[in-house]
This record gives C-alpha cells, sequence and structure tokens, in this order.
C-alpha cells in the first residue's frame, strides 16, 4: 500500500504567497519576480523594494504564547519560519543604561552569530532555501557576511563572503569556520562591494545582500517590532540607531510606519543616526539638506562597521529620518574609545563599532528628557525610557581598539 500523501500545510505555516511578490524600484517603475534573483533594477541600477506584501503586526494580546523568537511576528513577515535554518534568533534583552536612566539598550550582540545582522540573514536564508538556490554570494566588513555565512550553513548552500582587506581576524575565522570561501578583496568597502556584484551577476547566484535586498530590512524591523513589546505596546520617543549602509535604520523605520499604519503607535518616534567623524556622507548631507549622500573625504575609523563612503540607500536613509524629525550625529575615534571602555566596565563587550550611540549618549548629543512616570524595564525603576539604543555586534569578532 503506497504511502498516504502528505496533507498541505496550513497557509500559515506556509508564509506569505512569494508569487505574489516583486521585486520593485520606486526610481523608475521596473519590477521583477523573487524567483528572477535580480538585486538592483534591470533598468536604471537603482536599489530595489518589495512589492505585493503587506505586513499584519500581530496584537500584543496574540503574542502571549508565541515563542521568544522574531518569528512570533510571522504575519509581519515575508517568508515562513524556515524549518532546520532558525536558531532561535530575536527577543534580545532591552536593559537599562548604567548611568542614563532615560536610556535602554537593546543587547542584540545576544544574537547566534553575534549582531544584529541575524534578523535580515535568517529572512535571506529562508527565501534562498524556498528558491531552491545553491549558491550565496555576500559582500561584509565581517557582521553581515558571518550572519549570511552561518545561516548559509544551516540551510547547506555554498556561499562565498567578499571582505575588506583590513577585515579583522576573528571575523575572517568566523566566516572560515561556517564553511564560507573567503574573499579579501579592495582597501574600501566599496571596491569589496564591486567585488562581490560581479560574482553575484553570475547565473544562479542569490546575492544575499544586507544592503540591495529588501527581505533584509523586513528582518531587522524587528528590532523594533520587540522593543515596541517589551515596552508594553508604545515606543521611545527617540530612536538612536548607528548608520553606515541604513539596514536597521531603514527596518526600523519599516517596523514603525507598520505600527502606525495598524494603529498600534500614535507617532513615529524619532530617529538620530550615528555616524564615525571620520566617514559621514550622510551627516553631511543632513546638514546642507541634500537628498543624497555628499562625497566626502575618508579616513580610517575605530568605527569600521559604519564607514560607508558612498550608501546605496543613501536617499532613503535621509529621507526616512527626516520624517520621523529626527537627525545625524557624528562621534570621533575618541569617543569611541571611551564608550567602548565605558560599556565593558558595564559588564556590556562590544566592537567598537557598537560603541558609536553610546559615545553620543556620553556626549550629550541626545536630547533626553527626564523619564516618563510610566511602568519601565525590570531593574530600572526610574521610569518608561526616554531613548533606546543597540549593542550591535560582540566584542569578541574584533580586535580591542587602539
Amino acid at each position: 500500500m503506497p504511502p498516504a500523501e502528505a496533507a498541505e500545510p496550513p497557509a500559515e505555516a506556509r508564509g506569505a504567497d512569494l508569487t505574489a511578490m516583486a521585486l520593485s524600484c520606486a526610481g523608475c517603475g521596473w519590477s521583477a519576480p523573487l524567483g528572477s534573483l535580480a538585486w538592483r533594477c534591470g533598468r536604471c541600477g537603482g536599489v530595489l523594494d518589495l512589492s505585493g506584501f503587506t505586513a499584519a503586526v500581530p496584537a500584543r494580546a496574540a503574542l502571549r504564547d508565541e515563542p521568544a523568537t522574531l518569528w512570533r511576528y510571522r504575519g509581519a513577515l515575508p517568508v515562513a519560519e524556515p524549518a532546520g535554518i532558525s536558531m532561535g534568533e530575536g527577543m534580545t534583552p532591552l536593559v537599562g543604561a548604567p548611568g542614563f536612566p532615560a536610556a535602554a539598550l537593546k543587547v542584540d550582540y545576544l544574537m547566534p552569530t553575534g549582531s544584529f545582522k541575524d534578523r535580515g540573514a535568517v529572512l535571506l536564508a529562508a527565501l534562498a532555501s524556498r528558491l531552491g538556490v545553491t549558491r550565496m554570494v555576500a559582500d561584509s566588513s565581517g557582521n553581515a557576511g558571518a550572519a549570511v555565512a552561518g545561516y548559509a550553513a544551516r540551510a547547506g548552500i555554498a556561499c562565498e563572503v567578499f571582505v575588506p582587506e583590513a577585515t579583522s581576524a576573528p571575523k575572517v575565522a568566523q566566516l572560515a569556520a561556517y564553511g564560507a570561501t573567503v574573499h579579501r578583496t579592495g582597501a574600501t568597502r566599496e571596491q569589496t562591494a564591486s567585488a562581490a556584484a560581479g560574482a553575484a551577476d553570475r547565473p544562479g547566484v542569490f546575492y544575499a545582500s544586507h544592503v540591495y535586498h529588501p527581505f533584509f530590512l523586513h528582518g531587522t524591523k524587528t528590532y523594533l517590532l520587540e522593543a515596541w513589546e517589551q515596552l508594553g505596546g508604545r515606543l521611545p520617543a527617540t530612536l538612536l540607531l548607528p548608520v553606515g549602509n541604513g539596514t536597521l535604520v531603514l527596518g526600523c523605520y519599516l517596523g514603525a510606519r507598520e505600527l502606525l499604519a495598524q494603529g498600534l503607535i500614535d507617532r513615529l518616534p524619532a530617529i538620530v543616526a550615528v555616524q564615525a567623524q571620520a566617514c559621514a556622507p550622510l551627516a553631511a548631507a543632513f546638514r546642507d539638506g541634500l537628498s543624497e549622500p555628499e562625497e566626502v573625504a575618508t579616513w580610517e575609523t575605530e568605527a569600521e562597521g559604519i564607514a560607508i563612503a558612498r550608501p546605496a540607500r543613501g536617499a532613503q536613509i535621509l529621507d526616512a529620518i527626516a520624517r520621523t524629525g529626527g537627525t545625524i550625529v557624528t562621534v570621533n575615534d575618541d569617543q569611541v574609545r571611551a564608550a567602548h571602555a565605558d560599556l565593558a566596565r558595564s559588564g556590556l563587550y562590544v566592537e567598537p563599532t557598537a560603541a558609536a550611540c553610546w559615545a553620543a549618549l556620553r556626549a550629550g548629543l541626545v536630547s533626553l528628557a527626564e523619564p516618563a512616570d510610566l511602568p519601565g524595564l525590570p531593574g530600572q525603576p526610574d521610569g518608561f525610557p526616554q531613548v533606546i539604543a543597540p549593542l550591535c555586534g560582540s566584542g569578541l569578532k574584533s580586535h580591542p581598539p587602539a
């Protein structure tokens, strides 16, 4: 007797209909199906956004019995949780900020591969697995590449990662340990991205780009959704976020707009973004009222993870920050080094880039009101925080500041 046919899984388990979605260029209107593996506009070369998907963020009451992972927001994600690939990523702690009662920190370096980039990488791996691709390519200064390589290993997909020559040895070792083929190419992030783009244009290759693929932003928005849930269905007045390629800024903006559209919040929090003073094209453009990043001279910086001279989504980043009533500030390497040491003495060991937001707080670059007279976080009796900031990457992945 032949075995019974497996029952079709319920729609919720299958996730959103991938065939209904497209990769679309907001600039010229060109679009392509997800299965095309397109990563930039085929007409004007612009960045692509996701169309054909409407997020449905669950009400907080419906989340009570959900697993403590980012997949608890599956109705807001464009792909279903991938069996055998997920590593329980998400729901990182939100803790009080030592010495700053009006601030809170989200400890995203506790993710499986050691950085917030797991949020987007797991969605890319889930999509690649659904599409049946056999090879993924990524470029990164370390964290995004490690996240993609780790989830590619879980999915059984071959992975190549292009990194700048100066990438720290611990990050390269992590990539190699996951089985990725590592290419050290170019002195700058832009040269590395160019080399990766050449590899990504080969037939059948999935470019798992944290910059170009819009699924990544739908992953990083879970940072914001978690904070909203952890703070009792509210958000602080200000989100303090590092910005280089802008994947966390754009993800948080996306998540906040979805919450607002569903009436789950009553306003967008202001986004205050932090750049390294040695490489601050977005800060310069914001200061001068421009809609595109400025061409600026750049130097090496301790905050290597946000040292992006020409962010591909720069116009979107500037627009998002302006629409929230936010701003962009800069910190120098001395401030980053001092903030890194300060966090470590508080028990929080991060990579130097992840200290940039703390540096901005310490330097008084963020306006902080007194904590609101509302229930706050466990261990933070002073009240509801007015600003939250991420601790993005583990200090175990980088050389300490010089």
